[in-house]
């Protein structure tokens, strides 16, 4: 009894002892707080306040009388998008051209990453790696003109191209922009073309952080450069992959507006295949002018992100504690 009451004592002294304000913890480490105050600034203006406006996704939202004046109307805004036809067909692209994008951008970011760890020099991979990360800064606005140059029916590359190797005969010509199907394909390539390179930068970072001598035990007992990627690198960058690809998870149901508005535009032979939730949503906005279904929409979106995301690191918890974001 006398031993219990004597470790409860002491475990109270020591949380006590430990115990700090959140005060002085600022005074200790003023300077670090004063760091990530910029970005603490940046998500409580940009992420946690515009969060008020969720509201506006349950009223028919009046500019004049303000977000909390506005006439109240429940889920009348959901009703009117899981209603329509189209909402089954936004979700549906939204998620499987963003499952896509994930998919080739991880197996390509890795797959340079590690083509550039094996370049001996230093010259040549320096230029290389510029080369690779140059499309990332690249607008997708000038891109979406470099697509047309390309695909145009009358003077594009490619059918002027196919005529040139007799492929297609004089007067006929592909017309992608009326074909849905080869879209998939096309944005696809575009995606790992603009972001594979840049994606790459935090692989070769994992790949620089491994120990060397492991290779050099590797290659003392006769790997090959092929077995030590298979069986070093590659393990050694699973933790890294898999946290970059809950990340991503998390903006499964976020399609990319300024890529597929710039490159696809207001084309409806293409809706099939390349309408998503951000573009409906955007022209919706302009077209009826309809804030409050916007917003509505865009809380589906958030939603359903949401969910995603806390089923997705529970299963990566199960799999690889270390993987999991939280």
């Amino acid at each position: 009894m006398d031993t219990a009451l004597s470790n409860a004592k002491l475990n109270s002294k020591v949380l006590k002892k430990n115990k700090k304000t959140f005060l002085s913890d600022i005074k200790q480490n003023f300077y670090l707080y004063l760091l990530v105050l910029p970005g603490i600034l940046y998500f409580i203006i940009f992420k946690y306040l515009p969060m008020v406006g969720i509201i506006v996704a349950f009223q028919n939202f009046n500019v004049v009388k303000g977000i909390f004046k506005s006439k109240f109307v429940g889920l009348k805004n959901f009703e009117y998008f899981f209603t329509s036809k189209d909402w089954l067909t936004v979700t549906w692209n939204t998620v499987y051209l963003n499952v896509l994008f994930l998919v080739t951008g991880l197996f390509f970011s890795i797959f340079i990453a590690i083509v550039l760890s094996e370049i001996s020099s230093k010259y040549f991979k320096k230029v290389t790696q510029s080369i690779v990360i140059l499309p990332n800064f690249i607008s997708w606005t000038l891109v979406s003109m470099f697509v047309f140059a390309l695909l145009s029916t009358d003077v594009g590359l490619v059918n002027t191209f196919l005529k040139a190797v007799g492929y297609l005969k004089e007067g006929q010509a592909i017309n992608f922009y009326s074909n849905p199907t080869l879209w998939t394909g096309i944005l696809i390539i575009l995606k790992i073309w603009k972001g594979a390179g840049f994606g790459s930068v935090v692989y070769l970072a994992a790949i620089a952080g491994i120990d060397q001598e492991i290779y050099e035990a590797a290659k003392m007992d006769g790997a090959s450069r092929l077995q030590c990627i298979t069986k070093i690198t590659l393990p050694q960058l699973r933790t890294t992959a898999v946290l970059l690809t809950l990340f991503g998870i998390g903006g499964i149901f976020h399609g990319d507006l300024g890529m597929i508005y710039a490159i696809v535009g207001d084309n409806p032979n293409l809706y099939d295949t390349t309408d998503v939730i951000d573009t409906y949503v955007f022209r919706m906005l302009r077209q009826m002018n309809d804030i409050s279904m916007s917003t509505a929409i865009g809380l589906y979106q958030s939603f359903v992100g949401l969910v995603i995301v806390f089923i997705t690191n529970w299963l990566a918890k199960k799999y690889d504690q270390d993987s999991a974001i939280f």
